[in-house]
């Protein structure tokens, strides 16, 4: 405790780094405000009495809502969240590997990136477009009753696609603001905290649901808590692990100065597609879901499968979609010859490997034999959430017990706390832990 204390005191002694926390803090207390502000037109009151607040729990619109904090199911000016923008760095990122272009323009430093940062904001605009304008017809298709009828419906679609455009946009500049002004990735914080904040209620439902059961119901609520700890300290050391390779550099001597002789390591991550395989996977599940209409009690035989997350054929299939799609996706992301070509150029070598095609096959042989662990633990992840309400603990509350939720939560806590410390450490101040550094998280596609 005292040395938590001290730390503490350490960061606030910081004036960069307490402007840094304050302003993120702000931020974040703006989206959390606006999330509650509910879309012209829309009667609040109402609008939890009908279908659409229990189809914006269900199947992929479920994902959606996650992801924007509840704000999706409670029909607010930021229903949309920061998924549209998620959605176009993906594809703007899947881009700069397939499109000559991009690939170019990637390279040219600074300036490649603002066009590129130009691109991901116009391509957001049009999908924003496109989704809002879906999101207006499922809103009258489930919840007529909660539209104004003073609203015309030509008038309604008009201002509902204009304002959840502009606070899709304005939660994007609140995450840039937080990048550049706070601490921590701006995107992935807004996610997070909109994540977080289910925590809370779900676990006092959970208790309430526990203690009002006999035979040792508490205690089973007190075996839940441990649990979910020990998954959650799992996922650190999955966020965390890496394999360091080790490169050496030869020695050059310019005039009387020495160059290189030194030796480093290319940390490479266990699970270095991050959240990304459950998000893909989770996207093509959700497909012969969307086929019945969201529901989870239509369809029959292989469909009915799809639309529960109980079945033990559905986590099967899940969890070989998420082994697929870590490889597919690391596959993308890493790129061996690229670094093995950047060695080369900077006189360095692995011991024992030739410099060139061998170092790169040497790279990539060492990333697909982690990858492997990386990608079952990640699968068992991501069917935790259905095992937990397999065994009766409520559905809000099972949603932590692994998958996208705790995953992200994990992975950004871990990668603010590790600027911090950067801060802390630049400073001549001790770091966050006593022994050890946390390590940083590469967060794909700003997630």
């Amino acid at each position: 405790m005292k040395k938590f204390i001290e730390t503490i005191k350490n960061i606030w002694s910081i004036e960069d780094l307490r402007n840094r926390i304050l302003t993120t803090l702000l931020l974040v207390l703006i989206y959390r405000v606006g999330s509650y502000i509910a879309l012209p037109g829309i009667d609040a009151n109402s609008l939890g009495m009908g279908e659409f607040a229990n189809k914006s729990e269900k199947g992929i619109l479920g994902l959606f809502n996650m992801f924007a904090g509840g704000s999706f199911s409670r029909a607010s000016i930021f229903a949309l969240g920061i998924m549209p923008y998620i959605s176009a760095s993906i594809a703007i990122q899947l881009l700069t590997i397939a499109v000559p272009y991009f690939q170019k323009l990637q390279k040219e430093g600074e300036s490649g990136r603002k066009k590129i940062n130009q691109y991901t904001r116009v391509l957001t605009v049009v999908v924003t477009g496109f989704q809002a304008s879906a999101y207006v017809a499922f809103l009258k298709q489930q919840s007529a009753g909660s539209i104004i009828p003073e609203y015309g419906s030509a008038f309604f679609w008009l201002t509902t696609t204009i304002v959840l455009t502009a606070g899709t946009l304005f939660v994007m500049w609140l995450g840039e603001k937080i990048t550049d002004k706070g601490i921590g990735n701006g995107t992935s914080i807004i996610i997070m905290v909109g994540i977080l904040a289910r925590l809370p209620q779900a676990i006092i439902q959970e208790f309430s649901s526990r203690n009002a059961q006999s035979n040792g119901g508490p205690m089973l609520f007190l075996i839940e808590l441990a649990v979910f700890v020990l998954i959650t300290i799992g996922l650190i050391l999955l966020v965390q692990g890496t394999r360091k390779i080790p490169v050496n550099y030869a020695k050059r001597i310019v005039g009387n100065k020495q160059f290189g002789g030194v030796r480093q390591f290319i940390p490479l991550k266990v699970n270095a597609a991050g959240v990304m395989p459950i998000i893909f996977a989770q996207a093509i599940m959700f497909i012969p879901a969307t086929a019945i209409g969201f529901a989870t009690d239509s369809g029959s035989g292989f469909i009915r499968i799809f639309s529960d997350h109980t079945n033990g054929w559905y986590n099967l299939i899940y969890a070989v979609l998420v082994i697929v799609f870590t490889y597919f996706y690391t596959a993308l992301i890493f790129n061996p010859t690229s670094m093995a070509d950047e060695m080369k150029r900077n006189n360095g070598f692995v011991p024992g490997v030739k410099p060139g095609k061998a170092t790169a096959d040497y790279i990539g042989a060492v990333m697909d034999r982690i990858t492997l662990p990386g990608a079952f633990f990640l699968a068992l992840v991501g069917i935790l959430p259905g095992v937990a309400a397999a065994v009766n603990i409520n559905s809000n509350f099972a949603t932590f017990f692994g998958g996208t939720s705790l995953l992200i939560m994990v992975g950004v806590i871990l990668d603010t706390l590790q600027q911090i410390e950067s801060q802390l450490l630049m400073r001549h101040y001790d770091g966050l832990m006593s022994t050890g550094r946390i390590k940083g998280r590469t967060a794909p596609a700003n997630v």
